[in-house]
Parts: C-alpha cells; sequence; structure tokens
C-alpha cells in the first residue's frame, strides 16, 4: 500500500492536507497566510506584494519636499484659526496626502507614507519658534506667569501638526477614515 500523504514543501517531517491556492504547492499552518482569497505561500505571497512597490527613489525626495514645505504652510495656517485648526487640521493633512499622491504620480511605496510623515515632521519645527522666544522670556525673569504662554504657543503647533501628520501618514497608507 502507497503512502498518499503529503509534505510540506519546506518542513518535509509535517504532513499537510493544506495547499497554496495559487500554486498548489503543500504547505503546512507554519508555512500559510491567510489571505482574503484563501491561504499562500511564503513566496506566493511575496511575489505578490513586490508588484505593489512602484515607487522610484525620486518619489521619496519628491514626497518629502512636498509634505515639509506642505506641513509647515498648513500648520502656519491653522495657528491663525485657532481653536477651530485642530478640526480643520485632519482635512488639511488628508488633502496634503493628496498633493503628495498627485506629486509622486500616484506611486506607491511601503516607506513613503513614513518618509512624508517625517518630513512633515521637519517642516512643522520653524512653527515652534515663537514659543523659544516664550521660553526665553520665562528663564529672564517673566516668571510663572509666562508659563501659559509659553504652553498655549506650543500647543497650537503641536496638537495642530500632529494631527495633520496623522492625517497625511494614514492617508497615503491608504487607510481611509
Amino acid at each position: 500500500m502507497t503512502d498518499l500523504t503529503l509534505r510540506c514543501a519546506n518542513h518535509p517531517d509535517r504532513e499537510t492536507t493544506l495547499r497554496c491556492n495559487r500554486c498548489e504547492k503543500p504547505i503546512c499552518t507554519k508555512c500559510a497566510i491567510l489571505t482574503p482569497v484563501g491561504y499562500r505561500c511564503k513566496e506566493c505571497v511575496r511575489g505578490q506584494q513586490a508588484v505593489f512597490e512602484t515607487a522610484k527613489p525620486i518619489d521619496f525626495v519628491v514626497a518629502a519636499v512636498v509634505s515639509a514645505v506642505g506641513a509647515g504652510i498648513g500648520v502656519a495656517l491653522l495657528n491663525i484659526l485657532g481653536f477651530w485648526g485642530f478640526f480643520v487640521a485632519p482635512i488639511a493633512g488628508g488633502g496634503l496626502a493628496e498633493v503628495v499622491r498627485l506629486a509622486t504620480r500616484r506611486r506607491r511605496g511601503r516607506r513613503l507614507p513614513l518618509v512624508a510623515a517625517i518630513a512633515g515632521t521637519v517642516g512643522v519645527l520653524p512653527s515652534l519658534l515663537p514659543t523659544l522666544g516664550f521660553l526665553f522670556l520665562a528663564l529672564t525673569g517673566g516668571g510663572i506667569e509666562m508659563l501659559g504662554g509659553l504652553l498655549l504657543a506650543a500647543a497650537y503647533p503641536l496638537v495642530g501638526g500632529g494631527l495633520l501628520l496623522s492625517a497625511l501618514y494614514y492617508r497615503l497608507r491608504g487607510i481611509s477614515l
């Protein structure tokens, strides 16, 4: 009598009844990756993910420059709106993500949202310069009264920039809320 049990292609010591739904290779549960269309082997999933990586090296530079300049301008405009800027910041971040997407000609990359968010953070930093003025005044004799102004001057760009940059990052990642 012949042995008809399948063995995992990657782990020959394991019996299995599972096959990759793309290449029909026998795989064990450790090698199987659940996808929306069924279980696939790691090689097929890796090959499919490579198709979605379309960004060129210049796209990272373009995304960084556009998001740094856009985030800096965006936070400066959000500071003018005051409290209402907190509500407008996520919308502005989504708009900035679309500008970055258009500037990179809709090419996708795994690290592109991260590069855009880090560059956007660098773009937000100049908005914190007035905070340094308040800090200088508080340390040179302004006293505790200046601490409220210091915290308020730092809160608007930090919170508004955080909301803008988080919307930028998640929109570029493809997560729409």
